[in-house]
Formats: structure tokens, C-alpha cells, sequence
């Protein structure tokens, strides 16, 4: 888990600064509606506009391969300052497993803004009560117990069932991970019975878990999530802590102006109060990381998924 110590919040937010208005702003969605990626970016444009800092930004999806499709759309509108496009740790993983011909090292790092654990939840009319009794019969034939996740092998939806999978003395390559493209298409395959259980953000499934329509059963971060009833891995027997991040990212060929330009925009959505209770009704931890230190972080981010890849014989 990548621990943070984060400068104070911003009290700006109004406006004021006009330096920070981007006429014609586009955020891109590199998957699905009603993925995480896409959850971010339609709440941080939303947030934008009800705080003054910009005007009818526009946010639209380009799906493909775990993000690798819009990375490579991306990169190709070099010299872009009005778009970013929204990606997080699967798109790191999906370079890898994809052989995509466009890395992140390609584009412009803007600013890594939020970290969440992730969830394992079943369907309502699931068997398991619990996760004590989900594990049971996973460990018993992995092969039978399916879990899907909203990102391709490498990314976070893949990695922490990985993860959970060795605590528990599961061979990881027994695991039978099934990948949608976003958690929008996960959710209608936990709905459906097509996977026992999935993993995803807290961000993307709330809704469906205060309705009843899915079963949280465990959270992968150090801490449970307030207002749920469900343990942390480590409550549950696992030693396994881990969290998912998202950030934004711009086309390659920006000037330093125009770079900038985007981080400030950024910065003032974060001091924001419309983006500081977003943070607390989604579950997301403020994870705030601006231009060359994002670079460096996103590259360690690389090294990392490439080792466990190598691991996992993918």
C-alpha cells in the first residue's frame, strides 16, 4: 500500500483564477460506462463545473484492450492541451499483457488524485454468507470458484484476488480470473452467475450494495469501509493489504505552459469542496501526486506489475 503524506487541501475552488479555465476540455474514458475510471471522471468534471473552475467539460468513453485503445488514441493527439484521460493501475497491467505498441511513458503525466481499496463482493442470492465460506470453496477447487474483476491480468482487479490467492495457498496460476473491461460489465457477470465473485472499487459498486443487489463480503485496504459490515483481509485471515490508485493523464509534445496549465486545474478541483465530499461519499482517499513525481511513480508502478507478471508466468 503506498502511504502518502499529502500537503494540505486547497481552500480555492471558486474560479478566480483564470489562468486555470480550459475552453473545450475533454476528459477521456479509456473503458466502459460505470467503471471506475469512468465513475472519476464524470464526478471530477461534474465537481469542475458546480465549483466554477470550467465550462461544459466533456467527458466520453473510448473502450478497448484494459485502456490500452485510449492510451494509444492518447498519445496520438500529441500537442493536445484541452484532453486528459482518466486511467489507473490496470492500465498499467494491460501494456504489459496487451504487447501494446503505446506506453504511459509516452504521454504526460498530469497528477495521480485518488486511492481506494478494493471489494470482494458476491450477488445477492450467492451461497456464500461470508468470506470465510467463499474461501473455503475456493481453496477446495480454485478452478471452480471464478472470480472476475474490471481490468486485464496486471491490474487491480487481477492482482489482489493474485494476492489474496497466495495468502491463502492457492497456487496463483490454478486461479480462474475472468477479465471484463470495466466494472460495469463485471457487475452484469456477478448479477448473472457468471463468476462467483468479483473485485472491484467501493466507488463503482455502493449503489448496488445499499440496495441489496450485491453482498460485500471483504475489503482489501488496512481499515473496513465506514457504514459497511464487511472485515479487511487481514480480519479475515489473510495478510494481504492493498489498494487501487487513478490519475490523469495528457497527450505527449505539451509545452510546460500547457502542462501546467492542466496540473493547476487539477489542483483547484482538489482543493474544492464539491471534489472533498466526493471523496468521502465514494470511499476514495485523496492521493494528490503532480507531474514529474506522478512520472516517477508511474514508472515504479511498471517495474512493479512487469515483476509480478514474470511471477505469475504471464
Amino acid at each position: 500500500m503506498v502511504v502518502l503524506l499529502v500537503p494540505p487541501l486547497l481552500t480555492s475552488g471558486s474560479g478566480t483564477d483564470t489562468g486555470t479555465h480550459i475552453p473545450g476540455l475533454r476528459l477521456m474514458v479509456p473503458n466502459t460506462p460505470g467503471g471506475g475510471y469512468d465513475i472519476t471522471a464524470r464526478t471530477a468534471a461534474k465537481n469542475a463545473e458546480e465549483a466554477g473552475l470550467n465550462r461544459n467539460i466533456e467527458v466520453y468513453n473510448l473502450p478497448g484492450a484494459g485502456g490500452t485503445v485510449g492510451l494509444s488514441r492518447l498519445v496520438n493527439e500529441r500537442g493536445n492541451g484541452k484532453l486528459m484521460m482518466s486511467m489507473g493501475l490496470g492500465v498499467v497491467g494491460a501494456v504489459h499483457t496487451n504487447h501494446a505498441p503505446s506506453t504511459l511513458a509516452d504521454a504526460t503525466p498530469v497528477a495521480r488524485i485518488v486511492e481506494e481499496p478494493d471489494i470482494v463482493v458476491v450477488a445477492k442470492n450467492s451461497p456464500y454468507k461470508t468470506f470465510d465460506q467463499l474461501l473455503d470453496a475456493w481453496k477446495s477447487d480454485p478452478r471452480s470458484v471464478p472470480v472476475g474483476g474490471g481490468s486485464s491480468a496486471g491490474g487491480p482487479d487481477h492482482l489482489a484476488p493474485m494476492l489474496m490467492a497466495r495468502a491463502a495457498g492457492i497456487e496463483p496460476k490454478s486461479v480462474n480470473y475472468v477479465p471484463f473491461d470495466g466494472g460495469g460489465e463485471l457487475l452484469a457477470s456477478v448479477l448473472g452467475g457468471k463468476v462467483k465473485f468479483g473485485v472491484s472499487g467501493i466507488g463503482e459498486y455502493r449503489d448496488q450494495i445499499e440496495s441489496g443487489e450485491l453482498r460485500l463480503l471483504a475489503v482489501t485496504g488496512r481499515k473496513r469501509i465506514e457504514g459497511f459490515d464487511a472485515p479487511t483481509l487481514q480480519e479475515a485471515g489473510l495478510d494481504v493489504v492493498f489498494t487501487n490508485w487513478r490519475g490523469l493523464m495528457a497527450p505527449p509534445g505539451l509545452s510546460e505552459e500547457r502542462r501546467d496549465r492542466l496540473i493547476r486545474f487539477v489542483r483547484q478541483l482538489r482543493g474544492s469542496a464539491q471534489w472533498r465530499k466526493s471523496l468521502r461519499v465514494n470511499g476514495w482517499d485523496d492521493a494528490w501526486l503532480p507531474g514529474e513525481k506522478y512520472g516517477r511513480f508511474l514508472a515504479a508502478q511498471d517495474r512493479r506489475v512487469d515483476t509480478v507478471l514474470k511471477e505469475l508466468g504471464r
